[in-house]
């Protein structure tokens, strides 16, 4: 105090100062570990963000702002992946929580702190009582400023040291979050339902060769058992077409009357003859046919249980194939959530926009939705507005399905009945219309009409007056008239060409 010069009066106003008005922390996290420093100057807090770089320049300017007053090192990479993660979720570690309780807690410090993450700053004042400071862009200025001079700041943590730590730390957080991303669920649709389409063609084709080949030797099954899977088994099964009489069909689930239609067409068959050698050949391709039908029905129930995981509303409203087929045309959830309603409605006919607006015909109304049950429930004419009204209500549901968290189909189930009533709106609009022109007879109510008393006035019937000849005319003048018409007559018919009368062929 004799150094300073400063009384006890003076001393004690300083302190009751530092009392009413705390010094602040900053809260830092580094790959070596977390840091806490006291803030010196809090001038800084009130400059202008622009100029505080300027406080920073070299090492001393930085030692004059800031201090170092905790400091927690990471034991290893496995550690300080770990807090890196539970920092990005906003969780307070077990580091973070010792550090905290070490230097601001235990003391009874009522410093405020400084941290860049809201949601971190709500979970420390929670659990520790710390009071946590308002970001500005003047603190961010001031971390950002500790953050150029960290390795002297910090005793004993070299560049090199520092540079390696956040290169391992970055390629294992990295790993870390690609093995529990979200999006990678996104991946695993997208590739099933690109394998469930090009299975659907194989099969298509693998089917269609085994039933054009089995057909050379026995053509008559093929219109008989129009299933590919159960064709496959059937050939598998019986073999030659000479088996087929003495071949138990019902194991396959084949029903009594198309199993004896198969014997009776065995034995009036049209094939050729084929060796034991072209038979194995066709038995190998039905046991491709059934192994590829057979994945092709385990395939699709994976698909539908992670849609139903990842997208529950859009699966409840369109089912888990069209769903799929959108996701894996917008490339992830994400970016199916981020388009607009206009644009989900036609996904999946890109050809035909830019075809149509090329050549300045109509657009089209809609894309891969097409395939959804409500659209292809509709008329022709309500398909382009039921499409539109759909393609609204899906993209609200993928961007739940997106960011939300919901595991049932809430909002999926409530904007399906929605649909589903415009729907029926809409059809019964059509149908007024179409009667729109036809009128309706007016049915009023029935009302007895008192009975009249007898009038024979009413029953007399009035004779209707002879025709007299005018007295003016003269009988001459009649005749004369009468023999023009006559001739006039006689001209129309001198007037007509006369037929031509066909000739008799030699």
């Amino acid at each position: 105090l004799k150094r300073s010069g400063a009384s006890w009066a003076q001393w004690l106003a300083h302190g009751r100062e530092q009392i009413n008005h705390p010094g602040m922390l900053l809260l830092l996290e580094t790959p070596a570990g977390l840091a806490l420093f006291n803030l010196k100057n809090e001038k800084l807090l009130k400059a202008d963000a622009d100029s505080i770089y300027q406080q920073f320049t070299d090492f001393s300017d930085a030692q004059r702002q800031v201090g170092l007053k905790g400091f927690h090192k990471f034991a290893d990479t496995k550690a300080a992946m770990e807090a890196a993660t539970e920092l990005t979720e906003g969780k307070v570690g077990k580091g973070l929580k010792k550090l905290l309780k070490k230097h601001i807690v235990d003391p009874g410090l009522g410093e405020k702190l400084a941290v860049l993450d809201k949601v971190l700053g709500q979970n420390i004042t929670k659990k520790l009582g710390i009071e946590i400071s308002v970001m500005s862009d003047s603190v961010k200025e001031i971390m950002r400023g500790v953050r150029m001079h960290l390795t002297t700041l910090i005793e004993g943590l070299g560049e090199d040291e520092m540079r390696s730590m956040a290169l391992g730390l970055a390629h294992t957080l990295s790993r870390f979050k690609l093995k529990f991303s979200p999006d990678k669920v996104d991946t695993m649709i997208i590739q099933a339902v690109g394998l469930l389409e090009d299975l659907d063609k194989e099969l298509n084709n693998f089917a269609m060769r085994l039933r054009e080949w089995y057909g050379w030797h026995f053509p008559e099954v093929g219109k008989i058992i129009t299933e590919n899977l159960a064709y496959a088994k059937v050939v598998k099964y019986m073999g030659l077409k000479s088996k087929a009489k003495s071949t138990d069909f019902s194991t396959l689930g084949i029903p009594d009357d198309v199993a004896a239609e198969v014997k009776q067409a065995a034995e009036t068959s049209m094939g050729t003859e084929i060796t034991e050698e072209d038979l194995s050949n066709i038995l190998l391709l039905c046991d491709r046919v059934v192994e590829l039908t057979e994945y092709r029905a385990s395939l699709a129930e994976y698909l539908k249980l992670r849609m139903q995981a990842i997208a529950p509303n859009l699966t409840y409203m369109v089912g888990e194939l069209v769903g799929a087929k959108l996701i894996s045309q917008a490339g992830s959830l994400m970016n199916l959530a981020k388009h607009p309603s206009s644009t989900l409605q036609i996904l999946g006919a890109e050809k035909a926009l830019f075809r149509a607006l090329k050549t300045k015909s109509p657009t089209p109304k809609y894309g891969l939705i097409y395939a959804a049950s409500l659209v292809g429930q509709s008329s022709a004419a309500l398909k382009g507005k039921i499409s539109r009204v759909l393609a609204a209500k899906l993209s609200l549901c993928c961007r739940v399905d997106a960011l939300g968290d919901q595991v049932e189909p809430t909002l999926g189930k409530e904007f399906k009945e929605y649909v589903e009533k415009r729907l029926a709106t809409l059809e019964e609009s059509g149908m007024r219309s179409l009667t729109k022109g036809v009128s309706r007879p007016n049915v009023g109510k029935f009302v007895k009409k008192p009975q009249a008393g007898y009038n024979a006035e009413q029953d007399a019937v009035e004779e209707a007056p002879k025709k007299k000849r005018s007295a003016d005319e003269p009988e001459g003048e009649k005749k004369k008239k009468k023999q023009k018409k006559e001739e006039a007559e006689e001209e129309e018919e001198d007037e007509e060409p006369p037929k031509k009368k066909k000739k008799k062929e030699a």
